[in-house]
């Protein structure tokens, strides 16, 4: 494959890979808002809607395996091609902690039980944008910023601590809430494992313009060292 080739279709499969990521991004935003609303129907349509997710990944994957095959690439391509492959996965998982926080928005759309919505959509902001913005740091291959987001990982896990030791005292005070407390501790799991996965991505960012592999860690993690 002629130069010019490869990168038209290295083009396309970052193209590709921002669809991918905009499609998981506006699923987590959907399906929290299915929670705060006790939105079935909706959170449903989450669900349902998770296999054209899976359907991006695989076909980002067979494109990339197709050119390892056919143009054996180097040194960057084939890291930029590599650390693809990583990059989709990480999001896809992101697309299947979406699809979770649906399903117990299902479960719990005939439940009154108050949930601490305002910290969970805070929680969903806050890692939404940190994918995003991961998103644009690999496309554009902005170092700076792949450094720099793990960092705000913490104010997620700030988020989580708070909402988790809230709920740990309700289980206590009420032990008939258990099953819906154990629910809400899933969404709130589910989002700060977002947030680990955009560090993952920010990860693989520094290993495609470098060729370093590094683990990345948020400030909090660094203080404890």
């Amino acid at each position: 494959m002629p130069r010019y080739g490869l990168d038209r279709e290295l083009r396309l499969i970052q193209d590709e890979t921002l669809i991918l990521g905009s499609m998981v991004e506006q699923a987590m935003l959907n399906s929290i808002d299915a929670l705060r609303r006790r939105d079935a129907i909706a959170a449903q349509e989450v669900i349902a809607d998770d296999h054209r997710i899976n359907d991006k990944r695989y076909a980002i994957e067979n494109r990339i395996l197709i050119l390892f095959a056919t143009h054996a690439p180097l040194a960057h391509d084939m890291r930029v091609l590599a650390a693809t492959l990583e990059v989709t996965t990480e999001i896809e998982r992101i697309g299947d902690y979406a699809k979770g926080i649906a399903k117990v928005a299902v479960k719990l759309a005939d439940d009154e039980t108050p949930i601490p919505m305002r910290e969970i959509q805070t929680m969903a902001d806050i890692a939404v944008s940190m994918l995003h913005r991961a998103l644009g740091a690999f496309v554009s291959e902005d170092l700076v910023s792949a450094h720099a987001l793990p960092a705000e990982d913490d104010k997620v896990d700030e988020l989580y601590n708070l909402i988790y030791k809230r709920i740990i005292q309700t289980m206590v005070n009420n032990p008939s809430g258990i099953e819906h407390s154990n629910q809400v501790l899933w969404v709130i799991h589910n989002l700060e494992r977002t947030a680990d996965r955009v560090t993952n991505i920010c990860e693989r960012i520094v290993y495609m313009v470098t060729g370093e592999l590094m683990e990345l860690e948020s400030s909090e993690e660094d203080a404890t060292e």
